[in-house]
């Protein structure tokens, strides 16, 4: 009895493995297709209200719901999101996951 159990728990850990090696390889396959596509054409956005010449984040939407990401100051390093990546992103956005700490003032605590 104990050793079927033992076998099952194998079969569960094998199983498990198969599925992590799954998603890694889907991962890499959409990873390398997004960087495939040409998005030399692509329409930049940046936040409403801001200035060509103020430092700013910029976004295109791409093909089946992906998006590039870059910066104004470096517009040549751009980052790609699958749909999933970027919905997660903006979700976490929207409920402060990303919200930075504000900064010490002058004589204040700085973090170690």
């Amino acid at each position: 009895m104990a050793e079927a159990a033992a076998d099952r728990d194998l079969n569960v850990v094998d199983a498990g493995a198969a599925v992590d090696a799954d998603v890694k390889a889907r991962k890499e396959r959409e990873r390398d297709e997004l960087y495939a596509l040409d998005i030399s054409d692509a329409e930049w956005q940046s936040a409403p209200g801001t200035e060509d010449h103020e430092e700013r984040v910029e976004i295109a939407y791409l093909p089946a719901g992906a998006v590039a990401m870059r910066s104004s100051l470096d517009p040549g390093t751009v980052l790609r999101y699958t749909e999933a990546e970027w919905r997660a992103f903006v979700l976490g956005a929207r409920d402060g996951e990303f919200d930075l700490e504000p900064a010490p003032h002058s004589g204040g605590v700085t973090a170690e």
